[in-house]
């Protein structure tokens, strides 16, 4: 993975070079002074002055990643998976902070929060893409914008908007996928929804027990209902994915959705069972005709493959290890450390070819 050309000096671009190789160090702790003494600088004044650097191309090196990674683990099988992660913090500085929910935390707290897409195929699974949510709180005062260095041409997006740049993107570069998925954030998003039936992205979308969805030529209802109705025999007991205790095994089910969708597709609703207590998860899906309930079902297990990402990307490469309150230096940073654990992917890729034991910090199923 070479993406040198993206930094326009020499110096910033072997700033960048350090920066990285802290990243992926055995080191408690990746702050600015860390990696500074990492890297044999005497203060952290150019690991900082990297983050805020006009030399380096964020959006270019973004792409560069994504490229790496499509050429190493690209499948057409793929799915793309849309999912936030939170960045605890303390103030009101940080570009984008503000007391929010997270499910880093499982609760609300004073955090950023950023919006990822993670590309996950048989091959391995690294993040692609990002954004920074900004709360109205912070695109309504563009003075304290200024602040953090956010441009005034930098809108409000919600996240399932964010979540469609994204998408738009992973199509315009030709990344080889078959569904999208996300949680409930994504799949109570109607214009998300249309969207994607619009250009064709197939999905299985996570969504709520009282999402209402089409049940007769002019009646609609909700997902819970619809599925009370299903008979006992037709729930089918199988895996989504290994998880961090084996196989995640559930109980599954699924009712068309009676509308007619574009490109001649078809819905369905997709329903989970907990085998322990019954507990029950909604889907909504779009798809080919005939498309079968396991593979509805592999792709809602696929969403869960992001959570492993976060905590490669966390743990790994120093995603959630910054100090510095600044908009373009938020974007360097994250897109460096997703460099860092693209090549942890890659790296167990290319071993895995060679038949050689698998990589313990880069786990893929």
């Amino acid at each position: 993975m070479g993406f040198s050309h993206w930094f326009s000096r020499a110096d910033v671009r072997w700033q960048a070079w350090k920066y990285l190789r802290g990243l992926m160090a055995p080191i408690e702790r990746r702050s600015g002074w860390s990696l500074a003494e990492h890297a044999g600088d005497a203060t952290p004044d150019k690991m900082q002055g990297l983050l805020v650097s006009r030399c380096l191309d964020r959006d270019k090196l973004r792409d560069e990643v994504r490229s790496a990674l499509v050429a190493a683990i690209g499948d057409e099988a793929g799915v793309l998976v849309a999912d936030e992660t939170g960045f605890i913090k303390k103030g009101r500085s940080s570009a984008g902070v503000q007391r929010q929910y997270t499910g880093t935390t499982g609760k609300i707290d004073n955090c950023q929060l950023g919006v990822f897409l993670t590309y996950h195929t048989r091959h391995g699974r690294a993040h692609v893409d990002r954004e920074l949510y900004l709360p109205k709180s912070w695109t309504d005062d563009r003075d304290r914008c200024r602040r953090a260095h956010i441009g005034d041409d930098v809108p409000f997006a919600t996240k399932p908007e964010q979540a469609r740049s994204m998408l738009e993107r992973a199509v315009d570069a030709k990344v080889p996928f078959a569904w999208f998925t996300g949680d409930e954030a994504y799949g109570q998003n109607r214009a998300l929804r249309e969207w994607c039936e619009q250009q064709d992205i197939h999905y299985v979308l996570a969504t709520r027990k009282d999402h209402e969805v089409a049940s007769g030529l002019h009646t609609t209802t909700r997902v819970d209902a619809l599925i009370g109705k299903v008979r006992a025999g037709a729930w089918r007991r199988m895996s989504c994915g290994d998880g961090a205790h084996g196989p995640r095994v559930y109980d599954w089910t699924s009712v068309p959705i009676r509308t007619e969708f574009e490109h001649g597709r078809r819905g369905w609703v997709l329903a989970r069972r907990s085998i322990s207590s019954g507990e029950l998860a909604y889907y909504v899906c779009f798809g080919p005709r005939g498309t079968r309930l396991r593979r509805l079902v592999a792709t809602a297990g696929a969403r869960w493959a992001v959570e492993e990402s976060f905590q490669i990307a966390k743990n790994e490469a120093g995603m959630d290890q910054y100090q510095f309150r600044r908009y373009d230096a938020w974007y360097a940073h994250i897109t460096l450390s997703m460099a860092a654990a693209a090549f942890l992917t890659i790296t167990r890729a290319r071993e895995a070819e060679k038949g050689a034991p698998p990589a313990t910090t880069a786990r893929t199923a």
